[in-house]
């Protein structure tokens, strides 16, 4: 289950993969689910414009089991897990933030048949915004994509960019923030950046 962290979870090709049957599987991700070692983010699909996907990407509940379960071979792009571990950090501070505040809170992700993504989608009361996680230290045109759909889509929503750079600044409609400044200024008594 390490390899579908930060990825759509699709049980028949875990079952495939692992030679055991999909209900097996299923069942195994529920226990996971129940035990609160994993959860997974539905599909955003409020007054879509776009056919959206069916399949909610499934995370483990913390970066570090992520990490020490995720076997490393020499066909593993370092750069790939630490892309993972990244979005599962950006998504537990996320999830804690709204578990402390009020209102009807909810955390999805979105994604198209035609694969463009934004890896979270916050929606709450008074707004939404769609975050986009990068691990790289430079923010490229391509990096926008997803989100610059998910404004054309939503154009009353918000969009952030998270990178391990070191400057905050816009691009259009989607500020870039650097991802350590984001996560230490995520309090429940403030709003997101």
């Amino acid at each position: 289950m390490s390899f579908s962290h930060g990825s759509v979870l699709n049980v028949s090709n875990v079952a495939r993969e692992t030679q055991a049957n999909r209900k097996t599987v299923a069942a195994f991700v529920e226990i996971l689910e129940d035990l609160l070692l994993s959860y997974r983010l539905q599909v955003f699909t409020r007054k879509a414009k776009r056919q959206t996907a069916v399949h909610p990407k499934f995370y483990l509940f913390d970066t570090g089991v992520f990490r020490s379960l995720r076997p490393r071979g020499s066909l593993d792009r370092p750069q790939e897990i630490d892309g993972a571990a990244l979005e599962g950090l950006v998504a537990q501070h996320v999830r804690s933030w709204l578990a402390y505040r009020e209102g009807d809170l909810r955390l999805f992700t979105w994604r198209t048949r035609s694969s463009v993504e934004v890896d979270f989608v916050v929606y709450v009361s008074d707004g939404f915004w769609a975050i986009e996680v990068q691990n790289s230290m430079a923010v490229r045109s391509q990096d926008l994509r997803g989100l610059r759909a998910f404004l054309e889509d939503y154009p009353e929503s918000r969009a952030l960019l998270l990178y391990r750079g070191t400057e905050r600044f816009r691009k259009g409609r989607v500020l870039c923030v650097p991802v350590g400044e984001f996560l230490s200024e995520l309090r429940p008594d403030r709003e997101l950046t």
